[in-house]
This record gives C-alpha cells, sequence and structure tokens, in this order.
C-alpha cells in the first residue's frame, strides 16, 4: 500500500477513526470516548491522538489527508461548525485549522449525513450510480445528497436539511421553529413520542421496545410504523418529483423496523410520484451502517486530490 486516507467520525458521545485504502478497505480502527468535560482543547487533542496512532500503524505509505464528519452545518470556507447541539465546544471555532497545524496534514470537514452519503455512494449501495438521496432515520433524521458523485453542499453548505422538510403544516412543533418537518414523524424520537401519546405503555418506551411490540402484533404499535412509512414516503415522493435521481436510500438505527414501515412507505410514494411510476427509481436499505461515515469521510482527501488533477 502506498496511500492510505483516515476518516474521522466525532458524535456526541464517542470518536472513531479508521485508515481506509484507495480501494475502500478499512485497514485499522480505532473509538474512545469523546472528552467533552475536558472542553475544546481536549476534544481536539482527542483527534490528533487518534489520527497519529493510526499514522505510526502506517508509517511507510503517504498519508492522502484527513476528513471529519461532524453534526451540525459546516462553513466549508472557513472550517467553522456551527449549529451542533452535540458539539457545543467547537461552535464558530476554526477546528479544521487548528487540528490542521496540530498534525500538519490537509484536513476536510463535512456534516456527517453528507460523509455517510459519500461513503455509500463509494463503497456502499451506492457505487453503481452517480446521483443518489440518502435519509439517515436515528434520533432525528439527517439527510445527504450526492450529484455527479460530489455531496451538494449549496450556498452556505446548509444543503439537504431533509428531516425538516414539511410533511403536515399542522403536525407537531419542531425545535428548528417549522410544525410538522420529517424527524418529528420518522425518527426515533418520533416513534417514542407517539408511544407516550397512545399509552402503549405506563412509562416511557425507547423505540426498540415499540418495535418489539409491533412485531407481536400491538395494533397500536404497528399504528406508530404506519405513520412513520407515510411520512417517509411522501417526504421521498416529493424527493424523487424534485431529483429524478435513480436511488434514495434509508439508513440509520430505525432500519430493523424496515418491513415495518415500507409497505406504508411505498404506496404513499406510488400516490404521489407519476416519476416513480413511471421509471426504475429505487429506494433501497442502505449497506454500510455505523461505517458509512467513517468511510465517506476518508474519501473526501481522495477525492479531493482526483479533482485537482
Amino acid at each position: 500500500m502506498t496511500e492510505f486516507s483516515i476518516g474521522v467520525d466525532l458524535g456526541g458521545t464517542n470518536l472513531r477513526a479508521a485508515a481506509v485504502s484507495r480501494e475502500g478497505k478499512i485497514l485499522e480502527r480505532i473509538a474512545v470516548d469523546t472528552n467533552f468535560e475536558g472542553g475544546r482543547d481536549a476534544v481536539i487533542g482527542d483527534i490528533v491522538n487518534g489520527v497519529n496512532a493510526l499514522k505510526r500503524h502506517f508509517a511507510g505509505a503517504r498519508l492522502a489527508g484527513v476528513g471529519i464528519g461532524v453534526p451540525g452545518f459546516i462553513r466549508l470556507k472557513e472550517g467553522f461548525i456551527t449549529n451542533s447541539n452535540n458539539l457545543p465546544y467547537l461552535e464558530n471555532y476554526p477546528v479544521r485549522d487548528a487540528i490542521e497545524q496540530k498534525l500538519g496534514t490537509p484536513i476536510i470537514l463535512e456534516n456527517d449525513a453528507n460523509a455517510a452519503a459519500l461513503g455509500e455512494k463509494w463503497m456502499g449501495a451506492g457505487k453503481d450510480v452517480d446521483d443518489l438521496v440518502l435519509l439517515t432515520l436515528g434520533t432525528g433524521v439527517g439527510g445527504g445528497i450526492i450529484i455527479g458523485g460530489r455531496v451538494l453542499h449549496g450556498m452556505d453548505g446548509m444543503a439537504a436539511e431533509l428531516g425538516h422538510m414539511t410533511i403536515d403544516s399542522s403536525g407537531p412543533p419542531c425545535g428548528c421553529g417549522n410544525y410538522g418537518c420529517l424527524e418529528k414523524l420518522a425518527s426515533a424520537t418520533a416513534v417514542e413520542s407517539l408511544a407516550m401519546l397512545l399509552s402503549l405503555s405506563a412509562k416511557p418506551m425507547t423505540s426498540r421496545e415499540v418495535y418489539e411490540l409491533a412485531m407481536e402484533g400491538n395494533e397500536k404499535a404497528l399504528m406508530i410504523f404506519t405513520q412513520m412509512g407515510r411520512a417517509l414516503g411522501i417526504a421521498i415522493a416529493n424527493l424523487i418529483n424534485t431529483f429524478n435521481f435513480p436511488l434514495y436510500l434509508l439508513s440509520g438505527g430505525m432500519l430493523p423496523a424496515w418491513n415495518l414501515f415500507w409497505p406504508h412507505l411505498e404506496e404513499q410514494v406510488k400516490l404521489r410520484s407519476f416519476t416513480y411510476r413511471n421509471t426504475k427509481t429505487a429506494i433501497k436499505p442502505a449497506t454500510l451502517g455505523n461505517q458509512a461515515g467513517l468511510i465517506g469521510a476518508a474519501y473526501l482527501p481522495f477525492q479531493a486530490i482526483d479533482l485537482s488533477h
């Protein structure tokens, strides 16, 4: 191996990093708890230490660069993170430049859902297409859009906030200030809120517990996944009508419930999208799981080098 890249996935609770070959193979990986109590310098120190640990494993090979996937908006030109509830210490701070100075190697910041979409394009369910949309179904709903093999950033790096598409204008209020956002109807948090609303249990339930009840045939629990499927179907129909892409992917912690929500999702897409009914548009589960963001982040330096040639 003559060249490798390092991908970093910085979450609210842990930091994962991986050395990845040009061929997209994970060569080595590490994971550590994120030391937020230690403040900004401790978090940046964790990233630097993690990258250096991986670099030592491959001392004879050339490091193409480091890609870092983070939750929140990224001001790409300045290398700042903004509006990231999980990373308050790094808000409006020149994260990219600070890490670059310590490592002496090119750093590329990317939104975590965008990185996951790029990972699926490079090595996952999207490797046979150049254009795709990824929806991440977790605590909230994130999104990434790939056009011509590259992430769509928009004017300020804020494109693909798909979790805040309006699905029901009279729906529940969202923290973003809107009502009836997709993530208020189709995320793990939404499933838990609906369980409470429907009095599924005397105590709050996790989305996993609601899923298990639904698998046992509980009608109220099944109703929750019907609602989730309908909301996703409306969202994906709108995306298909807008982009006419060949592929729409779903990923994240809610994916095990696919068989519960898929029939209702597909019903809505067929109803609402003439394009879907008349083309070979595919809607599929993503395949890389929680490695997608790591692989996508690692691809960023390779892609930057290829585009500069």
